[in-house]
Parts: structure tokens; C-alpha cells; sequence
């Protein structure tokens, strides 16, 4: 009987997980499910406790911080981005007209839906801009530093 209690608790516990998304509770199930297994061995209450609380701890401090060094992004982690990550900070070309309502840039030859992240910022067809950020599938652009000669404007004088 105690086992189908742990059971219980253990699946109780990983739909939890599945409304909270932060692989926190899913660890508390595995120790749940441990001392259901410890409790179907005919160990005794104070034994299964022991072996849902060890095993516990293990997952959390065993995988969950595997499990955190995924979750974080390129950027932080310093490896090379990839995606969306990637994307946030090149040089895009405007092809039609970019506002703050609408706009299409050419980003490493691909085309992007864009808005000015400036309010007071137009961007003309042929003016280059950088992506500042990316939300879905817009990217969010501002006036690039560098000319179209491939010159800082500082080194025009």
C-alpha cells in the first residue's frame, strides 16, 4: 500500500512540473518513484523516506545544474550563437521603407520583417541598419555606425 501512495505523489508531482516548466518538481518525483520502489522491496516507512529525501537531493544537485548550463543562452555561456541569437546584433539591409509599423530588411540573405526600434527613426531602401532585437518574427532595427563605404563616420573627416 505504501508504494501506490508514492506512486501517487510522484505523478501528483511530474503534472505539476508539466504547469510550472522548471524542472524543479520533476526531481521530487523521481524520489518519489524511488521510494515506491524502496517501499515494493518491503523497505519500512523511515527507510523510504530516507530514499525519496536521497534521492532527491541527488537530482537537484546532481542534473539540475547540467540542466540550468543548458537552458542558458549562447551569449552567456560563450559559445557560439546560433538562431535568433545569431541574428541579434549584425547589419541588415533595408529594402523597403522601416518605421515603426512596418518595414523589410535583408538579413545575412534572408528576408526580415522590421520595425524601426526608435520612434523617431525612418530608414530609406539601401540604408544599413542593426538588428538590435528580434521579437518573433520581426526584427527590430537601428541606424548602423558604419557608412555604406564600409567607413566609421568618424574617419570621414
Amino acid at each position: 500500500m505504501d508504494a501506490v501512495l508514492w506512486i501517487v505523489l510522484g505523478v501528483v508531482l511530474a503534472v505539476a512540473e508539466i504547469f510550472t516548466t522548471t524542472l524543479f518538481l520533476i526531481m521530487f518525483a523521481a524520489g518519489a518513484f524511488a521510494a515506491a520502489g524502496a517501499a515494493a522491496l518491503g523497505a519500512p516507512v523511515s527507510v523510504q523516506a530516507i530514499v525519496f529525501a536521497v534521492v532527491s537531493a541527488l537530482t537537484v544537485l546532481g542534473i539540475r545544474p547540467t540542466l540550468r548550463r543548458h537552458g542558458r543562452s549562447a551569449l552567456d555561456s560563450g559559445e557560439q550563437p546560433f538562431g535568433v541569437e545569431a541574428i541579434e546584433g549584425s547589419t541588415a539591409l533595408v529594402l523597403e521603407r522601416v518605421d515603426t509599423g512596418q518595414g523589410l530588411v535583408k538579413i545575412d540573405g534572408e528576408l526580415w520583417q522590421a520595425r524601426s526600434y526608435d520612434a523617431g527613426q525612418v530608414f530609406a531602401p539601401g540604408e544599413r541598419v542593426q538588428v538590435i532585437q528580434v521579437r518573433g518574427a520581426t526584427a527590430l532595427v537601428w541606424r548602423d555606425d558604419i557608412s555604406p563605404s564600409g567607413e566609421l563616420p568618424e574617419a570621414k573627416r
